[in-house]
């Protein structure tokens, strides 16, 4: 398919395929049941198959669609490796490329909103894409000053298919849940859905990534390209190189994985303190590892590109997640209690244990208890494990929480985050980044700091 599929009725019937697709694989599982195989094996079968035909049509259909099947992707972590391994290849190809619009579509965009004169403000202008993503594609170019550049172009009747496939999404969400146990499907789409208007204005893009390109101008360790020129549909950036984060979650040496992992927390946790924004599409597709030293030599630095979606927090992170995050470290059930019943987490109608929400946080807080923590899909797994089991206490629990609409974007971008670095295995000194960047983390009172570095440091009480 080498043109964005713009007729509703045509996307709509790919989509609906889906369901039907899932209802009959249900069929097919259940006489395999009657036949004696177990209930384990064949739910395995059925959520492999059904993954496998979600990505296949996801892939196709640009848009919503591949909007979805990417944020959808960080989280394969969270599946059993006899699952994910046969379709981990599809998802990492559909966070990287897509089938391309055609040249004349292309040029048709460029002479519309850049003048029929556009060539002229290109010394070069590859033709071939460079990339393709869910609303647009990036082709390589030179400025008219020299300058390499990204030209991102968004595909005609963009705005139309995203609304049309996530509207179709959210109709069978409910037959979606299996793939990723744990997870809530309908909230991820409808965030997508609100998210909509904001992606497709390259003028609010251009904005926020001109603003993180001139707070981490000369940073050490992140890269953001600055803004070249911009208007309605047409975005140019400054160009940069580097390997995927895709191909280090790959092939990557453990030095590159570490590397990368302590680098995407650090941009996680510093980007809403430095510049009061938070990048919020942390897929493999949007990041690169850059070399420090054009030799190649010298630490490696992370490239940040597609500010499209970003969560506008003025104030940086709010305190309440670093003051929780502090008092469930310290065991203080009744303060996380209390404080997430204020921030509405819990609603006032319900009475919880608070020893029991202590319980459930633990676990998931368990990176930030130690040093350094080596994030493992292992790990990843189990944590899906323990919530989406129904039996589970922690499954009860988490059912009668509640996630205010102001924390669910920084929500999904932390578990997005999370899933990235269970795929990259990486070891990352978390908690350095939470004292560094958290509002709320490092107690503001002398003496309750005090307290705060003896607990940490045992042998300083001796």
């Amino acid at each position: 398919m080498s043109d964005l599929p713009r007729k509703a009725v045509t996307r709509t019937a790919k989509l609906a395929a889906l369901p039907l697709g899932f209802a009959g694989r249900a069929t097919w599982g259940l006489g395999k049941r009657i036949v004696g195989e177990s209930a384990e094996i064949v739910g395995r079968e059925l959520q492999q198959r059904t993954a496998e035909q979600l990505f296949k049509v996801l892939g196709e259909l640009k848009g919503g669609a591949m909007k979805f099947g990417q944020a959808l992707s960080v989280f394969e972590s969270a599946l059993p490796e006899e699952v994910a391994g046969p379709y981990r290849a599809a998802l990492t190809k559909l966070q990287e490329a897509a089938p391309p619009m055609p040249t004349r579509t292309v040029h048709g965009v460029l002479t519309e909103r850049l003048g029929k004169d556009w060539r002229e403000l290109f010394l070069e202008f590859e033709d071939k894409p460079a990339a393709a993503a869910s609303i647009g594609q990036v082709h390589r170019a030179v400025w008219q000053d020299g300058r390499e550049v990204a030209v991102k172009v968004q595909y005609p009747g963009a705005g139309e298919a995203l609304l049309s496939d996530l509207t179709q999404l959210s109709r069978f969400a409910r037959l979606l849940g299996p793939l990723i146990p744990g997870m809530d499907i309908k909230p991820l789409i409808a965030e997508l859905r609100d998210r909509v208007s904001e992606e497709l204005d390259y003028g609010l893009e251009a904005q926020a990534q001109q603003a993180h390109a001139e707070e981490f101008e000369g940073d050490p360790d992140v890269v953001v390209p600055a803004v070249v020129h911009q208007c309605d549909q047409v975005l140019v950036t400054e160009w940069i190189d580097g390997i995927p984060l895709s191909e280090v979650i790959a092939d990557g040496t453990q030095e590159q994985r570490d590397r990368a992992g302590q680098l995407l927390a650090r941009f996680l946790f510093s980007g809403p303190a430095r510049t009061g924004l938070l990048h919020a599409d942390p897929h493999p597709g949007n990041f690169r590892l850059l070399p420090a030293d054009p030799d190649g030599t010298g630490d490696w630095r992370l490239g940040v590109l597609d500010f499209g979606t970003v969560d506008r927090l003025p104030g940086g992170l709010p305190t309440p997640i670093g003051d929780s995050l502090r008092m469930t470290l310290d065991g203080d059930a009744e303060g996380v209690y209390e404080l997430l019943r204020t921030e509405g987490f819990v609603k006032d109608s319900i009475e919880l244990d608070p020893d029991a929400v202590l319980d459930y946080l633990v676990p998931i807080i368990e990176p930030a208890q130690v040093d350094a923590f080596t994030f493992s899909r292992g790990w990843m797994r189990s944590q899906a494990a323990r919530i989406a089991d129904p039996r589970s206490p922690a499954h009860q629990l988490g059912k009668q929480l509640n996630l205010p609409p102001a924390y669910l974007l920084i929500h999904r971008v932390t578990l997005s985050t999370i899933g990235v670095l269970c795929q990259l295995g990486a070891t990352v000194r978390l908690r350095d980044e939470l004292e560094e960047w958290l509002p709320g983390f490092v107690p503001e009172d002398p003496d309750e700091y005090e307290e705060y570095l003896d607990e940490e440091d045992p042998a300083a009480e001796a």
